[in-house]
């Protein structure tokens, strides 16, 4: 796991930009993974979104769409939070 913790601005689905803090990055055999926080939320909730690469080699962060592989990206960083805390 990385700890980034730079901050990025999303525009969500109404053209509303939301900036992010990315609190960690990890692997999961050859796909990458980006924990975002959002910064001026009150809530706590954190989103976990896939890393992939345009053509020219650009990261673009995309929703993970299968449950199963959520649900394995988030057991994933659950596990690497228990052994921080």
């Amino acid at each position: 796991m990385t700890d980034r913790h730079e901050t990025i601005t999303l525009i969500d689905d109404e053209g509303n930009e939301i900036e992010f803090e990315v609190i960690a990055t990890f692997d999961i055999e050859d796909r990458e993974y980006a924990v975002l926080l959002p910064v001026n939320e009150e809530e706590d909730e954190a989103y976990i979104l896939k890393i992939e690469y345009d053509e020219d080699g650009n990261m673009i962060l995309v929703n993970i769409e299968d449950k199963s592989e959520f649900d394995d990206a988030a057991a994933v960083y659950e596990a690497i939070i228990d052994e921080i805390i």
